[in-house]
């Protein structure tokens, strides 16, 4: 049963709220002042507290910085019946979960204490550890990775890495590799589609003195710097036919001849793959070497896309903040609700790369001590408008307005058309534009969006 912890210097409103939040099957604790409350939260721990701003001698917006600084993270609700935009965005930056106006719609206040505490189990860090030799990540599908790591590393067995760009196949890559009988000799990657055709043999199983004009000395090769460890073959799929059938005889025999030497050349490495295509549909379509493939796939691995393990994101944003927040040498340690619920509605196109990449222009941005929305920049809402059939503005047009000003106006009109379809109810209108309750109120104040209050 959640605690909630409700603060407010009228009487009638700490009843109203007590009643209201026990009916709901909250457990619900009352406190006159935020000095009283300060004293309750040394007592006990609640999941939630309520706290109205303007009350004699400590308001709601100093109780907030001073439990804030204090290092609890309790989701907080702030209320008032002297609305400001001022408040609005002190709370906000302060860390405030939501921030809602006098006198509200009881529908509303349940709808925004259920998602503060979904919001609250759904960030909150799991039991056990959050990361795997580097790779973050607690939902189901990872544990298997990572289960399934620790039982092939050992063995001498190839892996064939296989997910979309970002996934964090490489990472994969040098897990296996540190927890194998080659740990201590070297991991060498090499980016097939970085080699040209003409370059690959020489770069890769090296060449002899006079092999080619330029070739001044020996040169051994990428395999012959990998011998007793391990080669990681990322985008292997690029790979030419040609190439194919080269690097299917070194695997099968494990030696090779460097380009202008009648010398074989013995090697002993591990092979590591990772590609972001269906290499057996390459197969297939004639354009991947059916031999090479089974030579590679002993053991194949699928990184699922980060839209397909939602749940690892809080751990993923908490580490990619402590990354960026020391590098910056800034003090930001937490994204506010909002911006977290909209990664959590983001699909993430670019995968764990692009999260990272979203933090640390969060962090760059932000000038507070908190990650706004406005500071996260994702393009979720451009890939929207994207695929939105063309409205009244053509493209040049949109050019001349900018691609910020018209998002705006893409989802002003968007929110307008769905509350007149759902009769100005906030609710429906969430469900049609398939957003949440509590984003969509934000998005209402934050535009100022005429509406009847309507939950």
């Amino acid at each position: 049963m959640a605690k909630i912890l409700v603060i407010d210097d009228e009487l009638s409103m700490r009843e109203f709220l007590q009643i209201l939040l026990e009916k709901e099957g909250y457990e619900a604790a009352v406190a006159a002042s935020a000095n009283a409350a300060l004293k309750a939260l040394a007592e006990d721990d609640f999941d939630l507290i309520i706290s109205d701003i303007r009350m004699p001698g400590m308001s709601g917006l100093d109780f907030l910085e001073q439990i804030r600084a204090g290092g609890r993270a309790v989701p907080l609700i702030l209320i008032t019946a002297y609305a400001s935009p001022e408040d609005a965005v002190s709370a906000m930056k302060g860390g405030a979960y939501d921030y809602i106006t006098k006198p509200f719609n009881v529908d509303e206040i349940k709808q925004i204490v259920r998602s503060a505490l979904m919001d609250t189990r759904a960030s909150a860090p799991p039991s056990g550890v959050e990361s795997f030799q580097n790779i973050i990540g607690q939902s189901p599908a990872m544990l298997k990775i990572f289960d399934l790591i620790k039982r092939i590393a050992p063995t001498h067995a190839n892996i064939l890495i296989q997910g979309e760009s970002g996934t964090g196949k490489e990472l994969v890559a040098q897990a296996i590799h540190k927890l194998s009988k080659a740990a201590g000799h070297r991991f060498v990657p090499i980016i097939c589609n970085a080699i040209p055709e003409s370059l690959f043999e020489s770069e890769v199983f090296g060449h002899a003195k006079g092999a080619f004009t330029g070739a001044t000395t020996d040169k051994g090769g990428l395999f012959a710097e990998a011998d007793k460890g391990s080669v990681f073959l990322d985008e292997v799929g690029e790979l030419t036919p040609l190439i194919q059938t080269k690097l299917l005889r070194v695997i099968q025999e494990r030696e090779f001849k460097p380009v202008g030497s009648p010398h074989v050349v013995k090697i002993n490495v591990r092979v590591i793959t990772a590609t972001n295509r269906d290499l057996e549909q390459e197969v297939i379509a004639g354009r991947f070497r059916e031999d090479l493939f089974y030579r590679l796939a002993v053991v194949p691995i699928r990184v699922p896309p980060l839209r397909e393990r939602k749940g690892d994101v809080p751990l993923l944003v908490r580490h990619f903040l402590r990354k960026y927040a020391k590098l910056f040498a800034k003090n930001i340690n937490e994204l506010s609700s909002y911006a977290m619920e909209v990664l959590m509605n983001y699909d993430f196109p670019g995968n764990v790369r692009e999260l990272e990449n979203i933090i640390e222009r969060g962090v760059a941005l932000e000038t507070s001590n908190i990650i706004l929305p406005e500071s996260l920049k994702i393009s979720v809402h451009k890939r929207a408008a994207a695929n939105t059939t063309p409205g009244r503005q053509n493209a040049a047009q949109l050019f001349d307005i900018g691609m910020e000003e018209a998002v705006v106006n893409l989802e002003k009109e968007m929110i307008s058309k769905a509350l007149m379809q759902a009769g100005n109810s906030k609710m429906k209108a969430a469900e049609i534009l398939k957003i949440s309750f509590r984003s969509l109120r934000y998005k209402i104040k934050k535009y100022g969006i005429a509406c009847a209050d309507l939950p």
